[in-house]
């Protein structure tokens, strides 16, 4: 069994830099035009990516485990290849990803300044060891704003909220109860919509639970992980 993180919109993977210390065999990829490539222009051509980088690899048994974006790109990839997993976890995301149009502003504005971008990226992470903030906003500067703002418009299409249900493999869903980006209604959705599916809500964390909390959020994956 091989565990693979997929990052959010204009991220990298080593925003999973707590997952991948615990779980040593754990991998976490970079996906196209972050920074290296061009960055696909949907969900759908981010699932084909995905799987040609599975069948590539080698990898069998293969759970996926993705935030925001990368949760959304987790989702259709087990729609449109189930066989290829054995299991499925959803961290911040839903079955669609409406974006506030102020984000979109703010970083078409971004793409002309890099202050503009740092500051974004110092809300949303300001609850993260500095550390590992400091990291995330040099990655994110180094793919740039208009990768990032590529990367929200193809949140901003997805919608699988029609089939969802069609979902059929063991799916762990995780959410900070403070997340306002893709509140906990929004796993609650999937949750009722996934057969077996199963929730954890964890107290106080926002849209980057997993870096905020990362025990709860390692403890969490890992039961799920046992019990596959």
């Amino acid at each position: 069994m091989k565990l693979i993180f997929i990052h959010g919109a204009g991220g990298s993977k080593d925003v999973w830099y707590y997952q991948l210390r615990y779980f040593a065999e754990a991998d976490a990829v970079n996906l196209p035009g972050h920074p290296e490539g061009e960055p696909c222009t949907s969900v759908d051509s981010y699932v084909e990516w995905l799987r040609t980088y599975l069948l590539n690899s080698g990898h069998s048994d293969v759970v996926l485990a993705g935030h925001s974006l990368g949760g959304a790109i987790c989702q259709l990839y087990a729609l449109r290849h189930p066989g290829d997993l054995r299991g499925l976890i959803i961290i911040g995301s839903g079955a669609r990803l409406r974006v506030a149009g102020e984000s979109l502003e703010i970083l078409e504005q971004a793409k002309g300044s890099v202050d503009i971008l740092k500051e974004y990226i110092d809300q949303s992470w300001q609850l993260v060891a500095p550390e590992l903030r400091e990291v995330v906003q040099r990655n994110v500067v180094a793919n740039g704003a208009a990768v990032f703002l590529n990367d929200l418009l193809c949140c901003d299409r997805f919608d699988i909220m029609k089939r969802v249900r069609e979902i059929a493999v063991p799916t762990l869903v995780l959410c900070g109860s403070k997340d306002i980006t893709t509140p906990p209604k929004h796993s609650r959705y999937l949750v009722d919509n996934i057969k077996g599916a199963r929730e954890v809500i964890i107290d106080g964390g926002t849209h980057m639970v997993f870096a905020e909390k990362p025990s709860e959020v390692n403890e969490a994956i890992e039961h799920f992980l046992d019990s596959l």
